[in-house]
């Protein structure tokens, strides 16, 4: 069973699997500003001997008072969905590529969020016939971005979308028969999130070589119970590589999917 990397350097098992690091910006000056800033303002506001108070200025105190303000939510970077040009319907089933010229595919994902604590991650699970992995590194994520044979690989971002997973059709592991791309809300049970707090999620096949889409689909169930989305899957089905619209979901974190496909956790 491997050791995989993660975003953290702890060890790959069913809770570090979740453990980010993730880079905070440092607010020590922004802090000293607001401080100053606060300062001069006291003494600017502090009343005379000769005047009579200023209103919402104590008398006995030098300092004005001042009503708490609330902190301004982090933003919410909106990712603009593309034009879709070959959507899929929920459930629907297509060849992929009709022509049989097609080697090397671009899986690009896309999303919004209502909550700014959700944070989302997609993985792809590389599977045989029996619905498992072909071994417990055949899966790729932000943590393992490439699979053991090179043909599916993970990147952070595209032009226009949110991640992308590349997949070299040509060559591959000749036991693949599916591989199934999925959406988690990253650390969703402790920060209480789920699938009803995102919206416009969306995935657009491309041909890698002129990115022409071949196909697409963009969710449209989002269910309040489901922290892991199966979006879309594509399989090998007499010689050819057709995609599924999936829009279904589970109850599972990454750890989880992991189980539910068959990786082995240490």
């Amino acid at each position: 069973m491997p050791e995989l990397p993660v975003r953290s350097a702890a060890a790959y098992d069913h809770s570090s699997i979740m453990n980010i690091n993730r880079t905070t910006q440092d607010t020590k000056s922004a802090q000293n500003i607001l401080s100053l800033n606060r300062g001069h303002a006291a003494n600017a506001l502090q009343p005379s001997p000769e005047q009579p108070p200023q209103p919402g200025i104590s008398a006995n105190a030098g300092a004005p008072h001042r009503q708490p303000q609330p902190s301004a939510a982090p933003a919410i970077r909106a990712n603009t969905v593309p034009q879709l040009f070959h959507p899929l319907r929920k459930g629907q089933k297509v060849v992929l590529d009709p022509s049989g010229n097609i080697s090397r595919i671009r899986v690009c994902l896309g999303w919004n969020t209502d909550n700014s604590l959700c944070d989302i991650d997609v993985s792809a699970f590389i599977l045989g016939r029996d619905g498992k992995v072909l071994g417990d590194d055949w899966f790729v994520f932000y943590g393992q971005p490439d699979s053991p044979d090179r043909k599916v690989r993970f990147s952070p971002a595209g032009d226009c979308d949110r991640q992308y997973i590349s997949v070299d059709l040509a060559g591959m592991d000749a036991r693949t028969e599916k591989i199934v791309f999925v959406l988690t809300i990253n650390e969703a049970a402790e920060n209480n999130l789920n699938f009803s707090m995102v919206r416009d999620a969306y995935v657009r096949i491309l041909h890698d070589a002129n990115e022409e889409e071949l196909v697409s689909f963009q969710m449209t169930d989002y269910y309040p119970n489901v922290i892991s989305m199966m979006i879309c899957e594509i399989y090998l089905h007499n010689g050819n590589w057709k995609c599924t619209a999936v829009g279904n979901g589970v109850a599972r974190d990454l750890a989880g999917l992991c189980g539910l496909y068959g990786v082995a956790l240490i």
